[in-house]
């Protein structure tokens, strides 16, 4: 008995087994269709048990306006899957898949264990529970087609034969390109592509910016918090941001940085000038901060160093860099430090500059900017324009957001409107 079942046809395949494949082939099955889940990797949601920096930032809880603020690329078409599936959506699910959840500053939503992999295994039991087959070790090499539909894929299973399978619809939710050990190595783009569907140039979002600042080799691992940054292209301010800065050998990056390397990424492929500008004052005008080093001077001893000066203005690990910044030997005695030396150390304060030169490659990058163009699927089904039953979800397609939640929801809101199989 087993074995006819098994022959009997699928309804529904699912190429990708992340959080939009897994959400839109849970939701698919739960409606009734047969469905199969096919994962190239060794197990689901590889990328999602790392996001986070392995806690996975899950959603982000503001308000629907506020969220949609922060949605860089075609925001406009994912209100519909939003309002189909949104952030408060998201958050009953997976509590009432037994996952609790804590909302953090800035609204991040996290696993009250701190586990990312609590987030993969209700997706994953919300499959299995709905009867998903899933295969893994298996890639995907064609999705088939009959005139402008669909009719299934082939693939190459563990074993390395090449199988066919039909269906009458096919979701494709490979992901992008970022992270590419987890699995994501476009393979969706090549699909789309090879179905008539255009797609943006892809490039790194959320990554690591590089700057060719001297000092940068004495700041890994230093973090800056509270600090404003202004981001400049062809000495225009184009962004600002209040937040954590953070250095490491992949380059400068926190939460400030990385929410502002889409618009540095886009200069920088336009061969633009750009720079980033820390204010590690914010809260302070130059004239108060002036005054300010005025006092702490006069309560050291002439013969301190200036040094100790620093240690009272910045963190630790920031001392050194910024003494040479400012061009004043560490080991000079206060005493001697000249009025316009004291103005030269407020301008540095309060506009510590690096030039960006490069951005970290998508082995670094939290998402893909780019992907199949929005305006070749409808966003009332996700189903695209161009080949009937081939259904997008996720990252492969052209919309990504800010870091902090926001594209794992668009993960998951596409995924459900994807598996719903809307006509």
């Amino acid at each position: 008995m087993e074995q006819l079942e098994e022959k009997q046809p699928f309804d529904v395949i699912v190429i990708g087994a992340g959080a939009a494949g897994m959400m839109a082939a849970g939701t698919a099955a739960r409606s009734g269709r047969r469905v199969l889940l096919i994962e190239k990797m060794e197990k689901s949601g590889r990328k999602v048990r790392i996001t986070g920096k392995g806690r996975c930032n899950v959603t982000n809880a503001r308000p629907a306006e506020e969220f949609a603020d922060q949605v860089r690329t075609n925001a406009e078409f994912f209100k519909v899957a939003f309002s189909e599936f949104n952030n408060r959506a998201a958050i009953k699910f997976f509590e009432r898949a037994g996952v609790k959840l804590d909302i953090e500053r800035g609204d991040r939503v996290f696993p009250q264990s701190g586990k990312a992999w609590d987030i993969v295994n209700a997706l994953l039991e919300f499959c299995v529970e709905n009867g998903v087959k899933i295969i893994y070790n298996t890639r995907v090499t064609e999705i088939l087609t009959l005139g402008d539909r669909v009719f299934g894929v082939k693939y190459i299973n563990r074993r390395g034969f090449e199988r066919k399978e039909e269906c009458a619809q096919v979701i494709l939710a490979t992901g992008g390109v970022s992270y590419p050990a987890t699995g994501s190595t476009g393979d969706g783009y090549a699909f789309a592509a090879d179905l008539g569907h255009t797609i943006e140039p892809l490039r790194p979002s959320l990554t690591p910016l590089l700057s060719s600042h001297a000092q940068m080799r004495y700041l890994d691992k230093v973090l800056l918090r509270n600090v404003r940054a202004t981001l400049y292209v062809d000495n225009e301010p184009v962004r600002e941001e209040f937040g954590e800065i953070g250095f490491s050998d992949r380059g400068i990056e926190g939460a400030v940085a990385l929410r502002m390397s889409r618009d540095a990424v886009d200069a920088l492929i336009e061969e633009k000038r750009v720079k980033l500008v820390l204010d590690l004052k914010p809260a302070l005008t130059e004239e108060v901060l002036h005054e300010r080093i005025a006092r702490e001077i006069a309560e050291l001893q002439p013969n301190e160093f200036f040094g100790e000066l620093l240690r009272k203005l910045v963190p630790k690990p920031l001392v050194m860099p910024l003494a040479q910044e400012v061009d004043i030997r560490a080991n000079c005695y206060v005493g001697k430090i000249t009025e316009e030396q004291i103005t030269r150390l407020v301008r540095t304060l309060k506009g510590l500059t690096f030039p960006i030169t490069d951005y970290a490659p998508f082995e670094y990058a939290v998402v893909t900017a780019g992907g199949v163009r929005c305006d070749e699927v409808n966003p009332y089904t996700m189903e695209s324009l161009k080949v009937k039953g081939l259904y997008f979800a996720g990252e492969v397609l052209d919309i990504d957001a800010n870091t902090g939640g926001y594209n794992l929801q668009i993960a998951f809101s596409t995924g459900r409107l994807a598996g719903s199989l809307k006509k």
